[in-house]
């Protein structure tokens, strides 16, 4: 496997953005909650050069190979989410008010995991960026409800669990 900046496929002159880097372990995060694998395994497979040079010719977000601190950042959220899997879960259903579990989508809640994981294990990301990204991560994928939802399981989280302002996290 080739993952690092030295590889001949690999760019160091790179425009991969950190809101790129959480959309790519958002989708790690979602394929690994539908076919549970080892993070470590998926981390491998995704970023072996020629995988990840055909996942580039079908989809834009892979447009640019992470360099070393974005790929580092990947692997801790796809890993971090992966071992606090449960801890995860039990706030979603917290905030959840009004929504069974089962009921809200997996992409919402690969979403949302992201997040909290940033928020509460990754302190050299502000709250509010991987709170708010993550809801404008939610707008690309989600129906407006579904958004409007996120928002406040989030907002939720972010006022109880961390102390943080009164109301919902991203008006726009």
């Amino acid at each position: 496997m080739c993952i690092s900046a030295a590889c001949p496929s690999r760019s160091t002159n790179n425009d991969m953005t950190r809101t790129v880097a959480r959309e790519i372990a958002v989708r790690l995060c979602f394929g690994m909650s539908e076919n549970p694998s080892d993070p470590d395994d998926v981390l491998s497979r995704t970023f072996e050069a020629e995988y990840y040079s055909t996942l580039k010719a079908e989809d834009a977000l892979y447009k640019e190979s992470p360099d070393d601190a974005q790929l580092e950042y990947i692997t801790r959220l796809v890993t971090g989410v992966f071992e606090h899997s449960a801890e995860l879960d039990g706030y979603i259903d917290k905030y959840s008010v009004g929504w069974k579990f089962g009921r809200i989508s997996r992409t919402a809640v690969a979403i949302m995991k992201t997040a909290m994981f940033e928020v509460m294990y990754m302190p050299d990301i502000p709250d509010k960026a991987a709170i708010n990204e993550a809801i404008e991560l939610a707008k690309r994928y989600e129906p407006p409800e579904t958004v409007s939802f996120v928002n406040g399981v989030l907002g939720g989280f972010s006022r109880n669990e961390l102390g943080e302002g009164s109301g919902t996290v991203n008006d726009g």
